[in-house]
């Protein structure tokens, strides 16, 4: 079975012996949001199709450098400079840090090309920023409902990687934007180690902690699930095992 375009992950068969063998480089982005005309948006921006992850819409955010890391400060510190910094290079947009909120880490399996192992931010904004984008790296960007952007993935009018995607998803169970902030606030990161299988179909699908499949990576094992099946016709999330 072929894989679906928005598959980002390497060869299956390197993965479970490496896991852990090379660190991944780190990175962090930033989930920007704004209220506009009663809907909840966030910033998304387009990549050029000659870069990492090119031609998907991704968030504002890249590789943490050494000058992110500020007076000896640690990971998690230089990960909140790293974010602010891509935002206003990427997008014009000066954040502060003091109110980001850390919601999630993602690492990609051991085989995946340009592999970064990446802190995820959420913050919320004013609705009178203007954008610019650089014309180089990031083509375009557009503020957009999360559950608008699930929909044009699913009808193929743009590419979302699956951190991405997840990320929209988490988004759209929130009402409103202050709800959104005070429950991920309240809540410790969630780790996405994922590891790629395949089940008996063929399809691909990324597990992640909680699903049962996990430990043994192994899709066609009984009982709770935490898992993205990335089939050619599309991504279809399963998630009893954890509430977003």
């Amino acid at each position: 079975m072929s894989k679906h375009k928005n598959d980002i992950y390497g060869d299956l068969e390197k993965d479970r012996e490496n896991e852990g063998a090379e660190p991944a480089i780190p990175a962090a982005t930033v989930l920007l949001l704004r209220e506009h005309k009663n809907q909840n948006q966030v910033l998304m921006l387009h990549k050029t199709s000659k870069i990492a992850f090119g031609g998907m819409w991704v968030f504002p955010g890249g590789k943490i450098d050494a000058q992110d890391y500020v007076n000896g400060s640690d990971d998690n510190a230089a990960a909140r400079v790293a974010a602010a910094r891509e935002t206003e290079e990427e997008a014009g947009i000066s954040i502060p840090t003091d109110e980001f909120i850390w919601f999630a880490h993602w690492t990609p399996p051991a085989s995946t090309a340009r592999r970064f192992a990446t802190w995820f931010f959420l913050t919320s904004t004013d609705d009178d920023h203007k954008i610019e984008v650089d014309g180089g790296e990031i083509q375009n960007h557009q503020w957009i409902s999360p559950t608008d952007a699930l929909q044009q993935h699913a009808q193929g009018k743009i590419d979302l990687a699956p951190p991405t995607w997840v990320s929209l998803f988490h988004l759209s169970r929130f009402d409103t934007i202050d709800e959104a902030l005070d429950k991920l606030k309240k809540q410790p990161p969630r780790y996405y180690q994922t590891r790629v299988v395949k089940d008996k179909d063929g399809s691909r699908i990324a597990l992640w902690e909680g699903d049962a499949g996990y430990p043994e990576w192994d899709a066609e094992t009984s009982g709770a699930r935490h898992r993205l099946t990335m089939k050619k016709s599309g991504f279809e999330f399963e998630h009893d095992a954890v509430t977003y």
